[in-house]
């Protein structure tokens, strides 16, 4: 696992369209996913360039994990003091359930604990809600995630205390 950079957002993006397209037809429409993915899987470039997104490579140049952390809210940019944010998370299809996912989060628990930060939330899909749940989030409310001006994405707000 490493610090991403501006420099990997072409392989995040190839990541975040592999894991997207294929794990959240689980728990979605496939017409809604038609129509959100192309919001969802571009590579978010202040996120690689915030020091607190990082990437798993599998040692042939690709990635199997990333996602990260920020003290801005996703959407409204507001920031609260002691407040962090669960960003972007994804694990490739092949390399699910293999602790990728949960060595990214502990990454993201131990630096943002490391900065002072009380409470994480984060906004899951509704498929991922059982690994936050497993890693000590807890739902506070089912939410739609804005994905354009008339698009909302369905997903769950969850928070988890730090201590």
């Amino acid at each position: 696992m490493r610090v991403a950079t501006s420099a990997d957002s072409d392989a995040v993006s190839r990541l975040l369209a592999a894991s997207y397209s294929s794990l959240l037809r689980a728990s979605y429409d496939g017409d809604l996913l038609d129509r959100v993915l192309p919001f969802m899987i571009r590579a978010n470039q202040n996120l690689l360039a915030s020091g607190t997104y990082y990437v798993v490579p599998d040692g042939a140049g690709n990635f199997i994990g990333c996602g990260g952390w920020t003290i801005a809210r996703p959407g409204s940019g507001e920031v609260r003091e002691g407040e962090a944010h669960i960003r972007h998370f994804a694990t490739h299809p092949g390399s699910v359930r293999q602790g990728v996912g949960a060595s990214l989060l502990a990454r993201c628990v131990s630096d943002a604990r490391q900065l002072g930060i009380r409470t994480l939330h984060c906004f899951s899909t509704l498929n991922g809600e059982r690994f936050y749940q497993a890693s000590g989030f807890d739902k506070v409310e089912a939410i739609d995630v804005p994905m354009g001006p008339t698009l909302k994405f369905p997903g769950i707000w969850m928070i988890r205390e730090l201590k």
